[in-house]
C-alpha cells in the first residue's frame, strides 16, 4: 500500500487526528497565557480583608459553651421514671417540668389526666396509652417487681 492509497484510505481518521492535536495544542497554549498574564487565581488572592477578619475570628474569645442537655434532670427527688417502659430520658425530662417525678402519681391517672399530659408530649404524644405507663407504674410504685417484670419483662 502506497502512501497515497494509505490516505485515500483512511483521511477521516487522519482528520480527526489532526484536530485533536490542533486542540490539545491550543488548549496548552492557553493555559500557559493564562497563568503568564496573571489571571489564575491564586488562593492567596483572597485579599488582606479578609485574611484580617479570619485573624479576628482566630483570636477571638471562645464562646461560651452551648448548655448541656438535661440528662441529669431525669430524676429529680422522686423515682426513675424511665424504669416504665416506653418512657424514655427525654420524656422523663419533660414530665419532671411538669411536676411528676414519682411511680405514684402516674398510677394515679385517669383518663382526663391522661389526655391532659399526652397533648403536652409533643412528638410522643400517644406513648402512654400505647405502653401502658399508668399500669407499670402501678406495679412500680407498689413495689410489685415479680408482678411487673411477669408482665413487662425484665426491667434493663
Amino acid at each position: 500500500m502506497t502512501a497515497a492509497e494509505f490516505i485515500d484510505a483512511y483521511w477521516p481518521y487522519i482528520a480527526i487526528a489532526v484536530v485533536a492535536v490542533l486542540i490539545v495544542l491550543w488548549l496548552a497554549n492557553r493555559k500557559t497565557s493564562v497563568i503568564r498574564e496573571g489571571l489564575a487565581k491564586d488562593v492567596l488572592d483572597e485579599g488582606a480583608e479578609r485574611a484580617r477578619r479570619n485573624q479576628a475570628l482566630i483570636d477571638a474569645a471562645p464562646a461560651e459553651p452551648p448548655p448541656q442537655p438535661a440528662a441529669a434532670a431525669v430524676r429529680v427527688d422522686g423515682d426513675d421514671l424511665t424504669r416504665i417502659k416506653g418512657l424514655g430520658p427525654k420524656i422523663a425530662t419533660i414530665l419532671n417540668e411538669m411536676g411528676i417525678t414519682r411511680f405514684a402519681q402516674i398510677a394515679d391517672w385517669d383518663e382526663a389526666d391522661i389526655d391532659r399530659i399526652d397533648a403536652q408530649l409533643g412528638r410522643f404524644e400517644g406513648r402512654i396509652r400505647r405502653d401502658s405507663w399508668v399500669e407499670q407504674a402501678k406495679f412500680l410504685s407498689q413495689g410489685d417487681e415479680s408482678g411487673f417484670s411477669a408482665k413487662f419483662g425484665q426491667n434493663g
